[in-house]
């Protein structure tokens, strides 16, 4: 059985790694509700039909007619997302079966907050574009104003309008208690909380309870969530860290952690996945009042394609 030790880089054992990829799935709600998408290489073309073929009467001994379906390519990209998690330096003489069995939900939390903060909203993100602003873009924001049953059936027509069905929704874990208090005409209530899963009219409902929701720029966001894609290739490495001192990572004293210093050790983990809405009139957001368009947050983030550091 390999220690640390012994294997101070590679790939995270599969069977860890598997554990850990299901539970950022898990506590992921853009992963959740959107399409997966398998990428074995860092960039994989979408095709997405914005125009299809026409059907056409037919007359007996008539030529069938023929049109043109019309189709856009974008391009979903993996980025490398990095977590760096200090241990004792007694770690390297454990296995690294045991290592990581120890860490894998460490490193999954930190993983999936940062996943869904960029996803959702582009926070820190080294994507193009993020949910929130093909929503904006797509001008299918509504105004938290009267009754949230209303408004929340507003945001369904806004996405029905355009064409789209909506059959999921996200939301911040705050807006539970308000959702709780809607009632049909009848009395029965709008939302219902189940055992396996949370239904708002009808429609499954994923709460982000990891502290990625950025309460500022929306209270729910729903739409036709096959227009999301999540990307991921499989494997995740890992790679020993000795001497180095972790700038985003601070002792009790304030100060950075300096490996050296202090005789420890730090894991870096790193996991490529990759994200695009390909259609942002497909959902609609409530947002509060007086809420802003976000700035493009995405220039921090291209920077940082290697992304070590990015979910510490």
């Amino acid at each position: 059985m390999p220690y640390l030790k012994d294997e101070l880089s590679g790939f995270v054992p599969e069977d860890i790694a598997t554990d850990i990829i299901k539970d950022v799935a898990r506590g992921s709600s853009i992963i959740r509700l959107s399409k997966a998408e398998e990428m074995k290489s860092d960039e994989k073309k979408i095709p997405v039909m914005t125009d299809g073929p026409g059907a056409y009467w037919v007359g007996e001994g008539e030529r069938i007619q023929t049109s043109t379906a019309q189709w856009i390519y974008p391009k979903l990209v993996a980025k490398k997302l990095g977590v760096i998690i200090p241990v004792t330096k007694e770690k390297l003489e454990d296995t690294t079966i045991d290592v990581f069995s120890e860490l894998k939900q460490h490193i999954a939390e930190a993983f999936y907050k940062t996943i869904d903060a960029a996803c959702i909203f582009k926070t820190s993100s080294p994507f193009e574009t993020s949910l929130i602003t093909a929503i904006e873009e797509a001008g299918n924001t509504i105004t938290n104003t009267g009754k949230f049953d209303i408004v929340v059936s507003d945001l369904m027509s806004a996405v029905e309008e355009d064409g789209f069905d909506v059959d999921g929704f996200t939301a911040d874990i705050g807006v539970k208690g308000t959702l709780r208090k809607l009632r049909d005409d009848n009395g029965a209530a709008l939302f219902v909380e189940g055992t396996n899963q949370r239904e708002l009219y009808s429609q499954p409902i994923e709460f982000v309870r990891n502290g990625a929701w950025d309460k500022a720029k929306a209270t729910i966001i729903g739409g036709e969530w096959k227009y999301s894609l999540f990307g991921l290739k499989q494997g995740i490495e890992y790679e020993i860290l000795k001497e180095a001192t972790l700038q985003n990572t601070v002792d009790a004293d304030g100060k950075p952690i300096s490996l050296a210093e202090q005789d420890m050790i730090a894991i870096k983990a790193t996991m490529r996945v990759g994200y695009l809405c390909v259609k942002g009139d497909a959902f609609a957001a409530i947002v509060p009042e007086g809420a802003a368009a976000a700035p493009d947050e995405g220039d921090e983030g291209d920077e940082g394609d290697e992304g070590e550091e990015g979910a510490a």
